[in-house]
């Protein structure tokens, strides 16, 4: 076929399957599903159904990152990082945009900036990760009337601004435990803006306090706590040493004993993705975005299974009391149901 001719019909496909549109959610008759489960351990029957596929939710994203199920609206939040934005997914309504700017508010002008990691505190407000503000902020508005209007959480570490705080996770105690790559920087690694010359694990305390966790981690990204909260899982996205981090947490809040939870480094240069977030269950399993789509691991470290999605994925949430995975996969929204 003449690319002339190809075009026409690309044109055509994409008109008729909404493959930009990122509002319009199908009907249950229409549901398009994406991806496979690959069985490693049988166990796997014990977290979803092998058979079971994630649905398309959303498309036409950028990059989609950091979502979070807000149970008392029933909705789910997620960022688009390079477009400054923040969408919701409501259940039989579809995706919407529900904020912007959501992670830089700055007037110079500058590409992506946007939130990464989102969580609702234990008041129900809404933290983000800010790329292009690099800090840790909350939402001054309520959930069902947002607006961008931020209270920095934390901005700086040993009067520093960080690089670009990437995912973050809440602590029993209040405390926020949170990543620091140089992801959200334009320039990466090499940009002249930044400040701090490794990228940490931090916490911030009640009091505004931040402590220094870990710095020995090339791209320390994604992050969730075991249900007892005595394990801190921390991924690691270097293709170079792809790896998951287990550290006990100890009674002050700081972390020790750093051991590898999983290793995924021979896999980084066979299939699309890198340890990035990640949730555990109520159950201790953990589901860990990584190469190939979104691992599961029991809590001893075993690979149970993949949910193979046929493009990198950059974060999870658990939804539904439970029932339900929701996937931010590169320009799509997916879910699946779990047990």
């Amino acid at each position: 076929m003449k690319k002339t001719g190809y075009i026409l019909l690309l044109i055509f496909v994409i008109a008729c399957t909404g493959e930009t549109d990122k509002s319009a959610e199908k009907s249950s008759a229409e549901v398009e599903y994406t991806g496979r489960v690959e069985q490693v351990d049988e166990t796997l029957d014990q977290v979803l159904d092998p058979q079971a596929r994630p649905a398309v939710l959303g498309r036409g994203y950028e990059w989609s990152e950091g979502p979070v199920w807000v149970a008392k609206h029933g909705f789910l939040l997620f960022s688009d990082v390079p477009t400054n934005t923040i969408y919701k997914w409501v259940p039989g309504e579809g995706v919407s945009e529900y904020l912007s700017p959501s992670g830089y508010t700055g007037q110079k002008e500058r590409s992506g900036g946007g939130s990464n990691g989102l969580i609702i505190d234990q008041e129900g407000r809404l933290l983000l990760c800010q790329h292009g503000d690099r800090r840790i902020a909350r939402m001054r508005a309520p959930l069902d009337n947002p607006s961008a209007d931020f209270q920095t959480v934390a901005g700086q570490y040993d009067g520093k601004k960080f690089n670009s705080p990437n995912d973050l996770v809440q602590h029993s105690s209040g405390a926020i435990y949170f990543t620091d790559p140089p992801y959200g920087l334009e320039q990466g690694a090499d940009d002249p803006a930044r400040e701090l010359d490794f990228q940490g694990v931090f916490r911030v305390d009640t009091n505004g306090n931040v402590t220094l966790l870990v710095d020995s981690l090339s791209r320390p990204n994604g992050l969730a706590f075991s249900p007892d909260e005595k394990t801190l899982y921390v991924a690691n996205s270097d293709p170079d040493n792809a790896v998951w981090m287990a550290y006990r947490v100890m009674q002050d809040g700081g972390l020790s004993d750093g051991q590898v939870f999983y290793d995924a480094t021979h896999k980084t240069d066979q299939e699309r993705g890198l340890p990035d977030g990640m949730k555990v269950g109520a159950d201790g399993y953990v589901y860990a975005t990584g190469p190939g789509g979104v691992w599961i691991f029991n809590p001893a470290g075993e690979a149970l299974g993949r949910i193979k999605t046929e493009m990198a994925v950059s974060n999870c949430a658990i939804g539904n009391d439970g029932s339900k995975l929701y996937m931010t996969a590169d320009s799509l929204l997916l879910a699946m149901p779990i047990k």
